[in-house]
């Protein structure tokens, strides 16, 4: 059952909380405890507002004036909606840090044109490096001994300059 639901008539909720239907009618002018209004203007009660009853009851008889009550419970109220704030700030929070951690990851384009990733605060390797990493040195120092064949054979000299082999 939905404590919220408004479902007892005026005469039902007094005897539940064990007060009078007048005293009913005065909290919520006093705007104590506040009921649900069905269709015909009627007040209708939840079973929260019978514990809220049962409780202006309680502080009432430890001696607490009707602006003591109702100040309490205006501060249990707004206690109640700070509390719903924290929850929801809290998941907001966790889910900025999900999706913080989501974007820790870096993505650059690699030496041959590949996609690299890199995590946050990465910087991808300097050309030299990658160079070696990925081999290329024999190929250059191929090249530079390439060019420092003599002049006399042309099919070798046009593959140091980027011609194509003739032959070997």
């Amino acid at each position: 059952m939905d404590v919220n639901a408004p479902i007892f008539v005026i005469s039902v909720a007094a005897e539940l909380a064990e007060m009078h239907p007048q005293t009913l009618r005065q909290y919520d002018r006093l705007g104590i405890v506040r009921p649900s209004r069905a269709p015909g203007r009627s007040r209708r009660y939840s079973q929260r507002d019978i514990e809220l009853l049962r409780e202006v009851q309680k502080l009432s008889q430890e001696g607490v004036s009707l602006e003591g009550i109702k100040r309490i419970m205006e501060l249990q109220n707004q206690v109640t909606g700070l509390r719903q704030r924290v929850v929801e700030l809290s998941t907001e929070l966790d889910e900025a840090r999900r999706r913080s951690s989501d974007r820790s990851r870096v993505f650059a384009a690699g030496l041959a044109g590949d996609v690299v990733t890199l995590s946050r605060g990465q910087r991808p390797p300097a050309a030299a490096t990658a160079v070696q990493q990925l081999g290329l040195v024999s190929l250059m120092e191929r090249r530079s001994r390439l060019r420092a064949l003599p002049a006399g054979k042309p099919s070798e000299r046009n593959y140091a300059d980027g011609g194509y082999i003739q032959s070997l």
